[in-house]
Parts: structure tokens; sequence; C-alpha cells
């Protein structure tokens, strides 16, 4: 079985809890939808711990790129396979944790779902000026939204699921904005693009992480602490 649940960053007790209650077993896979929090340190020990740990469980892992996190092909140790119809990244270290490939579409349960990683950082600043990691490339680049494109054009624009770290601009949720940010500072270019998508595609549920909470409005659900199948 196919669960879902929303940004970790490189905590994993909600998973851990959840397969010693038996909700997961190890033959079950769980999608964390982007801020995994396993490669934020560009795996030194920190992320090593956490990804060890995670993976000596033995449910697979299948996590969607964030904005809080080092893309996973620009780690060395990273290598590429075929994985329910799609690229995905992992190391050999850590066979069950496995990272999307932007645009790919993954077999999930009998769902065909286009993965698309990434969002801004609204506290990029802060996180300049007191030295914590930030990643240049957190955002979609041009080059693969023109692929994501081109792959929904494939499908004529009809997919079963749409997994992505942050959501189109109709649909972000005011409610969790933080209060110390000023938003005319925020870049909002990955959900304008993802307004464009969404008026064109047909799908059966949309999936996000990214603003920390877990509500539903249609066909569309944030998640984050909740985890869904």
């Amino acid at each position: 079985m196919i669960f879902y649940t929303g940004d970790t960053h490189g905590k994993i007790t909600k998973i851990t809890n959840a397969i010693r209650k038996s909700v997961i077993t190890a033959n079950d896979t769980i999608v964390i939808l982007g801020d995994a929090g396993f490669n934020y340190y560009g795996n030194d020990s920190g992320d090593r711990k956490t990804k060890f740990k995670l993976n000596e469980v033995g449910v697979t892992v299948f996590c969607i790129h964030g904005n809080h996190e080092m893309r996973p092909e620009t780690i060395p140790s990273y290598i590429t396979k075929t994985w329910n119809g799609g690229i995905v990244f992992y190391e050999e270290k850590y066979p069950n944790i496995l990272f999307a490939n932007d645009g790919e579409i993954y077999d999930l349960d009998g769902r065909k779902s286009i993965v698309i990683g990434g969002a801004y950082s609204v506290d990029k600043y802060y996180r300049l000026r007191n030295g914590f990691n930030w990643f240049a490339d957190e955002q979609p680049s041009e080059e693969t939204k023109t692929h994501v494109e081109a792959v929904l054009e494939s499908c004529n624009w009809n997919i079963d699921q749409v997994l992505t770290h942050t959501c189109p601009l109709k649909y972000i949720p005011t409610e969790a904005f933080m209060s110390s940010i000023d938003q005319k500072t925020v870049d909002r270019s990955t959900e304008e693009w993802f307004d464009t998508i969404e008026e064109k595609l047909t799908y059966q549920r949309w999936l996000c992480g990214h603003w920390h909470t877990d509500k539903s409005i249609d066909d569309f659900r944030f998640v984050m602490n909740d985890i869904i199948i």
C-alpha cells in the first residue's frame, strides 16, 4: 500500500510510530511530499544517521524534492534506477530511501502520478543572514518546467494524481502565512506556474506539503501531520 505524509525535516518519529503501530508495514511505501530533510547537510554525519535509521525499518520511503534540502542529483553518492515506471535517485547504502525525478510519472497503487518538487523559501534571507543552508536551485528550473509541460502534453493533460511540494497560487492557504514575513518579498513564480498547469489539467487528486497544514479543497489536499492513503 502507498501512504502519503508531509514534510518531516529530518524527524522520522511519525513514520516509525506508524510502523510500530503496524499502520505501515515492511511491504508498504510512504511518500514524503518534500522537505524530507535527509539531504540537508550534504551527506555529512547528520544526514547519514537519519538515513541509516530510516533505511533499517524496511519500508520504502519515496521523497519529493522540497526547498530546504539539496537535490539528490547534485550529491555524488546518488545513482539512478527505474522504480514503478519512473527514474529515481538512491544511494547504495540506503536502498529503501528513494528520491523522485521531477517530471517523471510513477505508478503508485494504480495511480499514474506525476511528481514536481521545489518551492521558494520564505525564510531565505533569515537563513543567509544566520549562516543556515539555503539552496539556489530550490525551485523548478525553466528546463524542468518545459519538460513537465511536455510530459503532460504527451498524456493529453490527463493524469490520475499530482504530487508536488508547494501548491498552485489559487490554493495558497493564507491562514498559514508566517506573520514575520512580508509577503510582498515572496517569490510566487512556482505557484503561478502551477496555476497555469492546474487550469489545463484533468486529475483525480493533487497532494502537496510545504505549508505545514492538513487541509482539503475539493480534489486538492495539503498534508503535514496526517498519514493518508
